[in-house]
């Protein structure tokens, strides 16, 4: 799996942008308590961007709600070759715990079954998935 510079950038910029409060001391040696933010990266196999986004905007993002599965937002690169086949999204959820149960109510859920194997009738959509999970830094505005 190759790592995608826009990763580090996109996490960089959107989830640590600098809004302390004057005079905020860092938490020494500890994880901010609070929300579990998924950073998602996926590749698209060739000319499949477009069905790629139409799957999230008709089907996945509705059963991402049932689910329990909070979204922060999509993307996509504006320039390069990432332009033509990569969309990003970070999602958030209460814990850890929170998110492998959401993950697996919707992977497990037969109307997301159903929408992906009807996305693919023409050819699977993505070749490579990246995850990270994210915490907000203690000058975060996002928590």
């Amino acid at each position: 799996m190759r790592s995608l510079p826009l990763l580090g950038l996109l996490a960089a910029g959107v989830l640590s942008t600098c809004a302390a409060a004057p005079g905020a001391a860092p938490a020494e040696g500890k994880a901010p308590a609070g929300k579990v933010y998924e950073l998602r990266v996926y590749k698209a196999n060739p000319g499949k961007l477009e069905a790629l986004n139409a799957r999230f905007r008709n089907h996945t993002c509705r059963l991402f709600q049932k689910h329990g599965v909070e979204v922060v937002g999509f993307w996509t690169p504006m320039e390069g070759e990432e332009a033509q086949d990569t969309l990003i999204y970070i999602v958030a959820f209460p814990s850890v715990e929170a998110q492998k149960q959401a993950w697996q109510a919707f992977r497990d859920d037969p109307e997301w079954k159903a929408a992906k194997a009807d996305s693919e009738k023409d050819g699977v959509l993505v070749k490579e998935i990246q995850s990270k999970n994210l915490t907000p830094t203690d000058y975060s505005p996002m928590r």
